[in-house]
């Protein structure tokens, strides 16, 4: 069988999400480097979003799509667990951090600090403080499930872990998010968890491109 090629740049919170999927069920996979809207990207995705992914014949976009392809075309562990309820659950937060957590912290918040667009390169304070009132309950909302549970919704690390754990590494980057992250003692300890796992370690990202 040939061998998976993901298409998308390293530094992507979702590039990583598909890359740790491949590690965590044992799959090689062969990464191209490909800024969004690229032509390799946009010959799969009409949006020009990455990641995208091919597979001899097949070829794919969207982070969800792509991991249960190989969820379910390769062996290994169960990325998506097979009990119908744990299943639901997953996916309930998989779809929480892809439409409404990744969207404050990363594309409100984070990218005013990353890619601020101001003359000068300082932050975008304007779109920081609109952001900011957002954190609390973002924060206080994974707080709460990781109280109860090691995991997102439940005692397994699932796929849905692995769609928050990219997002949460660029979290000390931002001042006022590594200041939510100190008063969030179960949310940390869940990322030391998961940034112990081979997945975690083999797919640590290279700094931002001209940072």
């Amino acid at each position: 069988m040939s061998t998976i090629q993901i298409i998308g740049a390293p530094q992507s919170n979702f590039v990583r999400v598909v890359r740790m999927a491949c590690h965590e069920k044992g799959v090689s996979y062969d990464l191209e480097v490909a800024r969004p809207h690229s032509p390799p990207v946009q010959a799969i995705a009409a949006t020009g979003k990455i990641p995208v992914m091919r597979h001899g014949e097949v070829a794919l976009c969207e982070t969800r799509a792509i991991c249960g392809y190989i969820d379910t075309v390769f062996p290994g562990p169960k990325l998506i667990p097979a009990d119908p309820v744990k299943a639901a659950i997953c996916e309930q937060w998989m779809s929480l951090v892809t439409t409404h957590i990744d969207n404050i912290l990363l594309r409100q918040y984070l990218v005013a600090y990353f890619f601020p667009g101001t003359p000068d390169g300082s932050p975008d304070r304007a779109r920081i403080d609109a952001a900011l009132p957002k954190l609390g309950p973002v924060f206080a909302m994974l707080e709460a499930e990781l109280t109860k549970h090691p995991y997102l919704g439940g005692d397994e690390f699932t796929l849905a872990d692995m769609f928050l754990f990219p997002l949460v590494n660029f979290l000390p980057r931002g001042p006022e998010s590594a200041e939510h992250m100190k008063a969030s003692p179960h949310l940390q300890a869940w990322f030391d968890r998961v940034n112990a796992r081979p997945s975690a370690v083999a797919t640590l990202p290279p700094p931002m491109p001209g940072r």
